[in-house]
């Protein structure tokens, strides 16, 4: 198995678009690491570079300390498992699987031996025989998993394996990837999806994307509490984080903030002198809001225009004066809260995130 190296690597199309910008990005042997981020961010572009369908316009690509930059992807020791699944609708799993070992002429034997090893470890040797017609959505999905993991490949690459499954599916066979990612565990692994909790739950690292720029790279409680910027903030964590105007009030050592011109919460988050008076922004999550009674010190006062319950929580949709968008607060369990009710919300100091005026966080000054 080996590390990926990305060092300043472009993507620009014949009509100067550039689609990715100065990637540089370090992944060790054995590590799951999970592109992310909303559509059109170039994460599936980045894949597809890594894995030699997509021309690299600048910069340099590196596997296992060698440079393939220029190398073409049957040679540069990849498998890519794709959304499609891409099997060959009249072989048998068995041949499906088997395929690219024949081709490269190996040992009818090894090949046995590596089909049934793959099939044994992803719970497909009941279907062996059958053709993909006779398969769920989510066996056909361990099928081209298991294509690749016969190729012992240096580097696993999965172009979001699971967006075709539906919800119960998706996360067993997320279960089962992670189990694989636990069996293998020298294997790097690769792995692109627009969702954040397959993100959260399968990486050892996440890498961000946003416009064809990493936005963040980081464990995903790295990316959930210490978001580098408002986009990392409102991205990562569901519902999003609640992000508001804000204005600096410094003294050197202790941050005052205030909101919508009522309310200052003093932060444990120094801030430079020279930021005093300034406007910022001020982030906190629904899940860390809680509400006070009458009398307490609050954070934010607001009337509730919207509820939705949820069982497990609720969500409140809370119109404060000053704050264009609705804070969201998420309540655990039921709570007897209606639209039209006043409520009071505050959150501990270490919980808030204060962002400058170019939205990046304090704690990257």
């Amino acid at each position: 198995m080996a590390n990926v190296k990305l060092t300043n690597v472009k993507k620009v199309y014949s009509n100067n678009v550039e689609v990715m910008r100065d990637i540089n990005l370090d992944i060790q042997q054995g590590e799951f690491i999970v592109f992310v981020g909303p559509s059109g961010c170039g994460k599936s572009t980045l894949l597809r570079m890594i894995s030699g369908l997509e021309e690299i316009s600048d910069g340099t690509l590196e596997i296992d300390n060698q440079d393939v930059t220029h190398v073409p992807p049957s040679l540069r020791g990849v498998a890519m498992v794709f959304q499609s699944y891409a099997l060959y609708p009249h072989m048998t799993v068995y041949d499906n699987m088997a395929f690219s070992l024949q081709i490269a002429k190996m040992n009818k034997q090894e090949i046995d031996a590596q089909v049934r090893r793959a099939a044994e470890m992803l719970q497909l040797t009941p279907y062996l025989d059958r053709l993909p017609k006779a398969l769920s959505g989510g066996q056909r999905q361990r099928v081209a998993i298991g294509r690749a993991i016969v190729r012992r490949p240096k580097v696993f690459l999965f172009d979001e394996p699971l967006s075709n499954l539906d919800a119960a599916l998706r996360v067993a066979t997320r279960m089962e990837i992670a189990n694989l990612k636990e069996s293998m565990p020298d294997s790097t692994m690769i792995y692109v999806t627009h969702d954040q909790i397959e993100a959260m739950t399968l990486a050892d690292r996440i890498v961000l994307l946003s416009a064809g720029n990493i936005e963040q790279v980081g464990s995903p409680l790295e990316l959930y509490s210490n978001p580098e910027n408002v986009f990392v903030a409102k991205f990562i964590g569901s519902p999003a984080m609640n992000v508001m105007p804000c204005v600096i009030e410094s003294t050197g050592e202790r941050t005052a903030v205030k909101v919508a011109d009522k309310f200052t919460i003093q932060s444990p988050i120094a801030s430079p002198t020279e930021d005093n008076g300034k406007s910022g922004f001020l982030g906190v999550r629904p899940e860390d809001l809680v509400m006070v009674q009458d009398g307490d010190a609050a954070l934010l006062e607001g009337e509730v225009s919207f509820v939705e319950s949820l069982g497990e929580a609720t969500l409140l949709y809370v119109h404060v004066p000053g704050v264009t968008d609705a804070v969201i607060s998420k309540q655990q369990g039921t709570v007897n809260i209606h639209k039209g009710d006043k409520v009071r919300l505050t959150a501990l100091p270490e919980k808030l995130h204060l962002f400058n005026q170019d939205q990046q966080s304090y704690r990257c000054l």
